[in-house]
């Protein structure tokens, strides 16, 4: 599929959800209608994004949802006043199940994101729901299958995309200034982020339901070291940095070259710096999509923050005449030292929060009832997600994999057999939608 073709079909896609059947959904017209909210999973940005929510008009928050009682409480305790009125619960389908709550934030682990998704759609519900979507591609093409079978509001928390600047700098790379872009680097260098130390099993802590916290992943002997945050670093839960923050900025280098899928994937990496660290997914990677006329780059490092042009990430458009280099602090262009052409542009910095934009985002296409309008729509989340997915892919099969479009698979079948969906244990089911 060249450009052209990948634009038209993408727009045929999104107008054909506004049409998609709304029944079930609460229809909220006017900027000071109220809307409940439930939040599940309020550890991490699960927690931000409520937070976030609050901030606008008309918005209440009637629940909160988590399997650690001890989270829980640290939320209430800072509700205040407010949180007496908020209901608590450590079963997210008891929440689904209250009928006044017309929105919900998933921020849980990335392994419960599809599950939760599909059953708050089955609910009634609209969801914001943190990146990336789906914990594998076949978790991917079901969410998205949900979102147009039911016709809610979804939109995924990749809050760049409602952020000005990001919109500026792709708005630039549209006038052709550049010149020809040959190669997109994207970059993500975290100091902070470092896996845990490698620490023997222990009894689950109190307050905790962590049969319900592993849910469909295999079911293993608590460790402190997989648990909370340090989920991102093994393979049950999550795929490491490349869908933690490659689905952010993957994202742009894609909607800046206006790519589908890649041709063929190489990822190359490991364990290079804390070998002697918990963690399954590299802390190292370097991964080559190759796509119709030019090369997409990622690279990552954990506990370094050192990366390319001065920053800890970014994503360079590398042209004939200039290099265009976009982050979360700005963007600027960098002329080419042999073009003639004058095309150099200074930083260019944010002048809102791209959190709240895109949060608001969301609370306006809900009161519109209108699931196009939404900045990161699921399937603008399955599109980055997989790509991101076929980079790990690559990376664990340690071999190049060639993408076929046609068929939405691999053309390796055991990379297909083994990686293309994960397997659910211990009762659980992806729905068949």
């Amino acid at each position: 599929m060249n450009r052209k073709e990948f634009i038209k079909q993408a727009s045929v896609l999104t107008g054909a959800s506004m049409v998609l059947p709304t029944s079930g959904f609460n229809t909220l017209m006017g900027a000071n209608d109220r809307i409940r909210i439930g939040a599940i999973g309020i550890n991490g940005m699960g927690w931000t994004d409520t937070k976030s929510l609050l901030k606008i008009n008309g918005i209440e928050l009637a629940a909160l949802c988590d399997v650690d009682q001890n989270v829980i409480a640290k939320r209430i305790t800072e509700l205040g006043d407010a949180g007496k009125k908020v209901k608590t619960f450590t079963d997210y389908r008891a929440l689904l199940d209250q009928k006044d709550i017309d929105a919900v934030v998933i921020g849980t682990p990335d392994h419960w994101h599809a599950l939760m998704m599909i059953h708050a759609s089955e609910a009634g519900k609209h969801v914001y729901c943190e990146k990336p979507i789906g914990n594998s591609i076949g978790e991917c093409k079901a969410m998205v299958k949900a979102q147009q079978k039911y016709g809610n509001v979804v939109q995924v928390g990749q809050w760049q995309r409602s952020q000005q600047h990001f919109q500026d700098a792709l708005a630039f790379i549209d006038t052709g200034t550049l010149g020809p872009i040959r190669t997109v680097k994207v970059w993500c260098y975290q100091g902070w982020m470092r896996p845990a130390s490698i620490v023997p099993d222990s009894p689950v802590p109190s307050g905790i339901d962590y049969k319900s916290w592993i849910g469909p992943a295999p079911l293993r002997p608590f460790n402190a070291s997989r648990f909370h945050f340090n989920f991102r670093w093994f393979w049950d839960y999550a795929g490491g940095l490349m869908t933690d923050w490659g689905v952010h900025l993957l994202d742009y280098g894609l909607l800046g070259m206006k790519a589908s899928t890649p041709l063929s994937i190489v990822g190359l990496g490991g364990k290079f710096a804390y070998p002697e660290l918990a963690e399954e997914t590299p802390d190292t990677l370097t991964t080559l999509y190759e796509f119709e006329d030019f090369n997409l780059v990622w690279d990552s490092a954990m506990g370094i923050d050192n990366g390319s042009y001065g920053r800890d990430h970014g994503i360079a458009f590398i042209g004939n005449n200039a290099t265009l280099v976009l982050s979360r602090g700005g963007w600027e262009v960098l002329e080419e030292i042999r073009s003639e052409n004058k095309v150099a542009k200074p930083l260019e910095t944010p002048k809102e929060n791209g959190l709240d934009m895109h949060t608001l985002n969301f609370i306006e296409a809900i009161r519109k009832n209108d699931p196009s309008s939404v900045n990161c729509s699921i399937q603008d989340g399955a599109h980055v997600a997989t790509v991101a997915q076929m980079g790990n892919i690559s990376y664990r099969t340690g071999q190049k994999l060639i993408w076929d479009d046609n068929q939405n698979q691999f053309s390796d079948a055991s990379a297909n057999n083994k990686y293309l969906i994960n397997k659910y244990h211990n009762g659980y089911s992806l729905p068949t939608i």
